[in-house]
Order: structure tokens, then sequence, then C-alpha cells
């Protein structure tokens, strides 16, 4: 069996900007009626038998906690935020295992399921549906990959390190020392993609790179200033890396076979579809759960 695990905040944000704003019953309901015709379009597809997806039901984390400047929801648009329950309840009524984070975050839940289905024998691919850097830490060879589902691109081990220059166990730290602005981290001063990547690729780590850039075994431009800043700022790089690296313990209650798609929910889905004014959905259904 192939497990398909869907990063719904992000589908939910792309539908938000790329779907035609809607509204029924005096509120905006253009993207929960995009992401429905996506996850639609996603079961329909072949190989899709087992699927599950998760939302940041709240923005803040556990890693709000950690550190005073990570991502909130501060800037992003009441008409989205509003949709995020409306969104949950219409993956629920299309049958699909919904996760609601509220201590961690969605990528938590996605990396912890697909850790524990790459570890079982009757999975023979795991497929994180998501563009998000953040969870290509998770590839494993081609066991486990990301689809980036609107660009139609499978990324496996091999294309993250050309994508990145270093393998999916390195980008906790990398992102630390390029910094990533939508998670809300700056990373360290000076440090860009090319400079992380030649120097994680000659050490593996973060805690391996040397202090002084004498001991550097690869030649990087600026070297002497990089190392001087990542001196400056090493205890910043490692929360930044605690910040990036996912959670593989979240309490999922789920087994494999609670993923297996049995239809959609009929009543919960029409009665959905109703208060969204978009009865059309109904028709597109081509398997409802006994």
């Amino acid at each position: 069996m192939r497990v398909h695990l869907v990063d719904g905040t992000w589908e939910l944000f792309r539908a938000f900007y790329g779907a035609p704003a809607a509204r029924a019953g005096g509120r905006e309901v253009g993207a929960t009626r995009g992401i429905m015709r996506s996850l639609l379009s996603l079961l329909r597809e072949d190989g899709v038998t087992h699927v599950a997806c998760a939302f940041d039901t709240v923005i803040e984390s556990f890693r709000n906690d950690l550190y005073e400047g990570y991502k909130t929801g501060d800037g992003v648009p009441d008409e989205l935020m509003s949709q995020f329950p409306l969104a949950e309840r219409a993956t629920e009524a299309l049958g699909i295992v919904t996760w609601r984070m509220v201590e961690f975050e969605a990528d938590d839940a996605l990396a912890t399921f697909a850790a524990r289905a790459a570890d079982s024998p009757e999975v023979e691919q795991v497929v994180i549906c998501s563009p998000d850097k953040d969870l290509t830490q998770c590839v494993r060879g081609t066991r486990v990959v990301c689809l980036d589902r609107m660009r139609r691109r499978v990324m496996d081990e091999s294309g993250v390190v050309e994508k990145f220059g270093v393998p999916p166990s390195a980008i906790p730290d990398w992102l630390a020392l390029v910094g990533d602005t939508s998670d809300g981290y700056p990373g360290v001063p000076r440090w860009g993609a090319k400079s992380a990547a030649a120097l994680l690729a000659a050490c593996g780590t973060l805690d391996a790179i040397p202090d002084q850039a004498a001991r550097w075994s690869v030649a990087v431009r600026g070297a002497e200033s990089l190392a001087r800043s990542l001196r400056e700022h090493r205890a910043d790089a490692l929360l930044y890396r605690r910040l990036a690296t996912l959670r593989i313990d979240v309490p999922l209650m789920e087994s494999l076979d609670d993923l297996r798609w049995r239809g959609a929910r009929r009543d919960d889905f029409v009665d959905l579809c109703r208060e969204i004014d978009d009865m059309e959905l109904v028709s597109r259904i081509e398997r409802w759960q006994d």
C-alpha cells in the first residue's frame, strides 16, 4: 500500500489564495470549497487508498514557548483563519482521518505517522503531500517522498540532496544556519544556502563545524566572517535547529487500517455542502461509507 499524508494547512492556504472567494451564510467559504475539490481530486487518483490530513488548528505550538519570534497567527487574514474549523469538518466529512493540531504542528503529525508507516512492512511508500521544505527531513530514499501536488513533482532523497546540497537528516541543521522567514527565525548572520550546504556536506552536522575557519576542510567565500558569526551565534543556531526539527512522537491513535479511505460520510458531507452552498460537490463523490 501507499500512504498519503496531506498538509491540510498548506492546502487551505493554497485554496484561499488560489480559489475564487465565495460567501455562504454570511461568511467566507471559498477556501473550504477549494480544499474539498483538491482532496476529491486526490482521492480519485490510482493507488490512493490510505489517507490522512493534518491541520494547524492553532497556529501557535510548543515552539512559541521556546522562541518568542516563532510564527503566530498575526497577519493571517480573518477570512482564512475562520475557515480552519470548516475545512477540518470538510476533510472529516470526506471520510479522511483528520488530525487537529494544537500543542504540536501539522508537520509534526505528518512526520510522526510517516516514520511509523515507513517502518511497516505493509507499506510500499509514504507520500507526504506538501512542498514545505521542513518536511523534506522526513524523506527516506524512495520509501518516504514529498509530493508537490500543484507542480506534480516528487522529491526523494536524491532530490533533496540535489535541491539543498545536504541529505534529509541535515535539513534542520541547514535551516538553522540559513533561517526560515515563514517560521520566524532568522538563521545565523552572513550564512546562506551555499555556505551552509558546503559546510554541512563536509562536516555532517552543525555541531561538527569547527569554530575556526582554518580547520574547515572546504573552501568557502568569506570563511573567516562566517566562522566568527557562527562562534557568536552558535547557541542561537542550536535553538533554531530545535525549532526546525520535526517531532516524531505526536500521540496519534490511528493505525494504518484506520487510514484506509472507505468513502465519504453521506449525511455529514451533504449537510456541509448545503452549509457552504455548493451542492455540486455531492455529485463528485464516487464512494459513500456503508
